[in-house]
Order: C-alpha cells, then sequence, then structure tokens
C-alpha cells in the first residue's frame, strides 16, 4: 500500500476550501439569510455584526479544516474503496455526518429552529460533497 501523498493531501484540501467557501457564501447570502437573522434576533445579537469578518474569518478557515479532513479521509479510505467520485462523496459525508450532529445539539438546545438546520444540512451536504469532489479529483498516491 503506497502512502499518503501530504503534498496532494493539502492541494486538494485547499481547493475544497474554496469549493466550499464559495458554496457558503452563496447559501448565507440567499437561502440561510432569513435564518441567520433570526438567530441573531433570537440569540440578541447584533444582525450587522453576523455579517462582519470578524466572524466570517473562523467560519472561512472551518471550511479549509474540513475540506482538509475529506481529502484527508479520501487518501486514507482511497485504497479499500477505489478512487473515483464515489469514494470521494464518501469521505465527504464523514465529515458532513460529524459536523451535522454537532449542530443537531445546538439545534435541540433551541439556538436554531428545526427548518433552519433542515435548510442548513441540505445546503451543508451540497456544499461538502462539491468541495469534496474538487478536492479529492486533485489526489493522487504518485
Amino acid at each position: 500500500m503506497a502512502p499518503i501523498n501530504t503534498g496532494r493531501v493539502v492541494a486538494g484540501g485547499l481547493l475544497a476550501g474554496v469549493v466550499a467557501n464559495i458554496c457558503d457564501t452563496a447559501w448565507g447570502m440567499t437561502v440561510m439569510q432569513a435564518d441567520m437573522a433570526d438567530m441573531a434576533r433570537r440569540l440578541g445579537m447584533d444582525p450587522a455584526a453576523m455579517m462582519s469578518m470578524s466572524v466570517a474569518l473562523p467560519w472561512i478557515l472551518v471550511d479549509f479544516v474540513l475540506g482538509l479532513l475529506v481529502v484527508w479521509t479520501y487518501a486514507a479510505i482511497r485504497p479499500r474503496f477505489g478512487p473515483g467520485p464515489k469514494t470521494a462523496l464518501l469521505a465527504a459525508m464523514v465529515s458532513f455526518v460529524s459536523s451535522s450532529a454537532v449542530v443537531f445539539g445546538f439545534t435541540n438546545m433551541g439556538m436554531m429552529s428545526s427548518a433552519a438546520f433542515v435548510r442548513g444540512s441540505l445546503t451543508a451536504a451540497i456544499s461538502i460533497g462539491l468541495a469534496g469532489l474538487a478536492g479529492c479529483w486533485l489526489y493522487k498516491e504518485d
């Protein structure tokens, strides 16, 4: 079994992070905009502060971390499941399911509505899926 190509994991992870950030920005400005404003209002937060760079920067970094994790997971499972988009989507779903479980816990605490959780989960699945396809496409073992 070939060792994991760390350089390709980093390159693919960075590409996945860019794709995830583009998707998440688009979702945040459209599908999730009203939900985010509602959460800010219910939690007593300034809606303008939620749109600030100091709030956005950690989420931008999260997308890059998730992108790296997806491509690393792909590299780790590729020998068992084979290369290709099916394995890339499987690797992406590992990150999706684990992060969605945490957000589900916050939803049950009342931080977001169930409807916002469903919309956010659907958009996140699409984002991480596209990010995984892009980032894993760059990964090669040699």
